[in-house]
């Protein structure tokens, strides 16, 4: 048996089709979906969705940048703020987003800063992630 993977951008359609398995980072951690998973609604924390499309372990990778999931009957519904293959990110321009990330947040001055450098240096590094993530 297999479900339905839709993953939704405010602007796009980044993936919908059939898959064998997905592994989501939530904001309480990873979990693991199967056909028949019971119906659940969670939210999704920036970080790596892994997708398994067939019986021969072949996966693919998307760095998402945080939103929600429903998922039941079969269908799972992720709804992100963005969302990329590993496929479509450029390995040179996400290492130099990860060094600049890292070097704001080095000179982030006052609460503010620091809360959005931190979470500019959590999407680089998911993105740098995605494109190194090797199952």
């Amino acid at each position: 048996m297999t479900l339905n993977l839709c993953v939704l951008t405010p602007n796009r359609i980044v993936w919908d089709s059939e898959v064998k398995e997905i592994l989501l980072s939530t904001n309480s951690g990873q979990i693991g979906v199967l056909s028949n998973h019971a119906p659940i609604a969670t939210a999704v924390d920036i970080g790596i969705l892994r997708i398994r499309l067939n019986d021969q372990y072949q996966w693919v990778t998307m760095a998402l940048m945080g939103g929600f999931a429903r998922i039941g009957n079969n269908q799972v519904t992720v709804l992100v703020m963005d969302a990329e293959k590993s496929s479509d990110i450029d390995p040179q321009e996400a290492q130099q987003t990860l060094q600049i990330a890292e070097a704001n947040l080095k000179k982030a001055e006052g609460k503010r800063q620091t809360i959005e450098a931190n979470l500019a240096l959590r999407r680089a590094r998911t993105r740098v992630e995605a494109i190194n993530r090797i199952l």
